[in-house]
């Protein structure tokens, strides 16, 4: 298998048997043996069934296969699953409604084959969306280059091309699909491009993303920074907290206590600087129990896969 091109999918019925057709149609000319893993995150619609029934039906260069989440997961959700799966040489995501062009999928293989790229990122630098969408976006870009160190333009297109072996070494989660660059970067692969691609207006449907994407991936930009650094080693940030915080405690108390003894005649609870230490103390304790609790849960934790139901053509 050459190409997997993983496409999530949630209500997008109308686009699936074009965008199939329109891969194929790129794939063939190419002859390049490929593997469609359309995953269809909780769809209220027919796109399960669309994509069941294509399924069935392979040509010489292109097999559909299809992964179906019960439930709405969230996109970060359906490509890890469809990484785990892929079985191609190369692997590339892009987006089930139509915007992003199968006419690029060579530039992207090439890229990564010729080129020895780990990850080529697209850039939609002319955006077919509204203003509404466009400026946060160049913001939300803008903070991400500088937390990251990473010089692309779109962080977050969902158009982009992997070797194999980079998809199989990252795990995607939560709403962490806005940073895979950064997270490819941690795990050692560092060449990453980036490619202009074309970015064409929606024909079917809206768009499943809100105002809320921009906050929330603020938020999930200082959570990947977080675990890329303490995520194996929780202790190494909680622990070291903990034992700051209830080595000030002790020694506001011990201070307390020989001034009582030898000093002064007070009551130490009259004090506020006292209940200052004691919280300090069980803010440090609390502290090295989280870190020694998170270090139990990373040596046990499992993958849950419960979320799929159903899967075909595998």
């Amino acid at each position: 298998m050459k190409l997997s091109i993983i496409i999530p999918v949630y209500n997008e019925s109308d686009s699936i048997l074009t965008l199939k057709k329109e891969i194929s149609s790129i794939v063939s000319k190419k002859k390049l043996n490929t593997e469609i893993i359309f995953i269809d995150d909780g769809s209220t619609d027919n796109s399960w069934k669309i994509i069941k029934k294509n399924a069935k039906k392979h040509n010489k260069y292109l097999i559909v296969r299809g992964i179906s989440f019960g439930v709405n997961s969230g996109k970060s959700a359906a490509l890890n699953e469809g990484f785990i799966h892929a079985q191609g040489k190369v692997v590339i995501t892009m987006d089930g409604d139509l915007q992003d062009d199968p006419k690029e999928i060579p530039s992207f293989y090439d890229a990564i084959c010729i080129d020895h790229f780990d990850l080529v990122s697209g850039w939609k630098k002319k955006r077919n969306d509204p203003l509404s969408k466009t400026i946060p976006t160049k913001l939300y870009n803008w903070v991400t280059r500088l937390f990251s160190g990473i010089s692309l333009h779109d962080f977050n297109c969902g158009f982009k091309a992997y070797r194999r072996d980079v998809v199989k070494n990252i795990i995607v989660s939560g709403e962490m699909h806005r940073y895979i660059p950064l997270l490819v970067k941690h795990k050692g692969y560092d060449k990453i491009g980036e490619m202009i691609v074309n970015h064409r207006s929606r024909k079917y449907g809206k768009s499943k993303y809100g105002i809320e994407r921009f906050s929330n991936g603020f938020l999930d930009l200082l959570t990947i920074a977080f675990l890329n650094k303490f995520g194996k080693r929780p202790m190494h940030i909680f622990g070291f907290l903990g034992i700051i915080s209830f080595l000030v405690g002790f020694g506001i108390s011990f201070y307390l206590a020989y001034a009582k003894l030898f000093f002064e005649q007070y009551n130490m609870t009259d004090r506020p600087i006292f209940y200052f230490s004691l919280l300090c103390m069980v803010i440090g304790s609390q502290f090295f129990l989280t870190g020694f609790l998170a270090e139990i849960i990373i040596r046990k934790r499992k993958d849950n896969n419960d979320a799929i139901m159903e899967k075909i053509g595998f």
